[in-house]
């Protein structure tokens, strides 16, 4: 992969960003169909957001992919949002050809849980009321599941998210309660979606926030976590007969949307999976 003076620049901006895995995957795509292009991660501190944008903008650098903790702020200094973004209220993509926010963890989130299952008119279990829940969440919401219940610590949190998504008139069927009562909830769901970052290294011995007596073997569990690949609550899932869905799998999904709306192109899916698995020594 050579740097030219043509070659176009797409990245990252958060802050940290040293553990990021975008870099490897990205650059595998554009070597494997010969395009040039060049993705660097770049860490923005928060103070200095605004300069971030508009310098890229200004440097004609074409994409930013866009991480903690600058998703929400980053709205500020764009000139338009897609229409599931600005629901969600978050973005994690920016396309510079008309400054336009994009939030693609959702269908990710969506075509990783799709090779196991489909979601629509399933019931669904998502634990946790951050901003990956939130983007998940509506994401379910549009493509149809049958009901969604919102579980989390701060039950006020959840409440909330649930609300927003009730309101979006995507889904009739939200409800919201303590994670602590997921036991009860899993009972009758088809898929449990866990965005907590429980497990995540190198927290790998965290306690999970369902056990494999509280699954049943037709549930669905995926886990936003990618690092490591097999979770705490993924190694429940398996113990119990269930369907493990890899959090790699909504990271390459996110990326590949990322990659289409900056360059046109389809993604190649499984050269940025191997560049994935790859870095992840799996």
């Amino acid at each position: 992969m050579k740097i030219k003076g043509s070659t176009n620049i797409v990245g990252l901006i958060g802050h940290p960003v040293e553990h990021s895995f975008s870099p490897p995957m990205h650059n595998a795509a554009f070597k494997a169909l010969g395009m040039d292009y060049a993705y660097v991660a770049f860490d923005v501190n928060p103070s200095d957001l605004k300069s971030a944008v508009c310098g890229a903008d200004a440097l004609n650098i074409k994409g930013f992919n866009v991480t903690i903790p600058h998703k929400i702020e980053v709205m500020k200094y764009l000139n338009e949002l897609d229409e599931v973004a600005q629901l969600i209220g978050a973005v994690n993509t920016i396309d510079f050809k008309n400054l336009k926010g994009y939030n693609t963890d959702g269908i990710g989130a969506i075509k990783a849980i799709e090779e196991v299952t489909s979601v629509n008119d399933k019931k669904v279990v998502v634990a946790g009321a951050g901003g990956a829940s939130r983007a998940i969440s509506f994401y379910l919401a549009k493509y149809g599941v049958e009901s969604l219940t919102v579980l989390n610590r701060n039950v006020d949190k959840a409440q909330s998210l649930a609300s927003d998504v009730l309101g979006s008139d995507l889904i009739g069927n939200v409800g919201a309660d303590s994670i602590s009562e997921i036991n009860t909830y899993l009972k009758d769901a088809d898929i449990l979606v866990d965005t907590t970052p429980l497990g995540m290294d190198p927290h790998i011995d965290d306690e999970p926030i369902a056990k494999a007596e509280d699954m049943h073997e037709d549930l669905v569990v995926f886990d936003a976590v990618y690092n490591p690949n097999e979770t705490v609550l993924l190694k429940e899932a398996i113990r119990a007969g269930a369907k493990p869905v890899y959090g790699i799998k909504m990271l390459l999904y996110q990326g590949a949307e990322s990659f289409k709306i900056w360059t046109g192109v389809d993604a190649p899916i499984d050269v940025m999976e191997k560049a994935l698995r790859d870095t992840l020594d799996l």
